[in-house]
């Protein structure tokens, strides 16, 4: 065997690539997916601003100004604004991987409580209760859209 000597180039690549590695691999690039958050980051607030049922609006449900509602309709304000707001937001901003993968599967989550709302507000139809609103219905559609759209970004890697 003979004893090579490694171009100085290759030594300076090696040390270089060796360098950038990890922060690469710990980012996310959402591409044209990200306006498709953004968006439904938008109508997730427009949904909060709509009334969820009667005329009870989502940002009351949020504050706790009607506790006649329950704890689903709730439930589900506290994990689509963390989720799909917060973290979605901080994701975007930072593009860690991390944080792409909690908004993706916090906004699973926000999917079936919302459903559970939904489900809340028509059983108590019965009762004589109000049905659920518009408002309850398009955050629930926005929860879905982020959701698919966080599980397609982190899905690339």
């Amino acid at each position: 065997m003979s004893d090579r000597k490694i171009p100085d180039e290759l030594v300076a690549l090696d040390a270089e690539l060796s360098g950038r590695r990890f922060p690469i691999v710990r980012q996310i690039d959402p591409g044209p997916t990200a306006m498709g958050v953004s968006v439904a980051i938008l109508v997730l607030i427009v949904g909060l601003i709509l009334p969820w049922t009667g005329s009870i609006h989502g940002w009351q449900v949020l504050a706790g100004l009607e506790p006649q509602l329950g704890v689903l309709p709730r439930l589900f304000t506290f994990t689509s604004l963390g989720f799909g707001l917060v973290v979605s937001a901080l994701a975007l901003a930072t593009r860690w991987w991390a944080l792409a993968w909690l908004a993706a599967v916090g906004c699973g989550i926000s999917v079936v409580t919302g459903v559970w709302a939904i489900w809340s507000r028509q059983v108590s139809i019965t009762a004589g209760g109000t049905s659920a609103g518009i408002g309850l219905v398009v955050a629930l559609l926005a929860v879905i859209a982020l959701a698919v759209c966080w599980v397609r970004i982190v899905g690339r890697r």
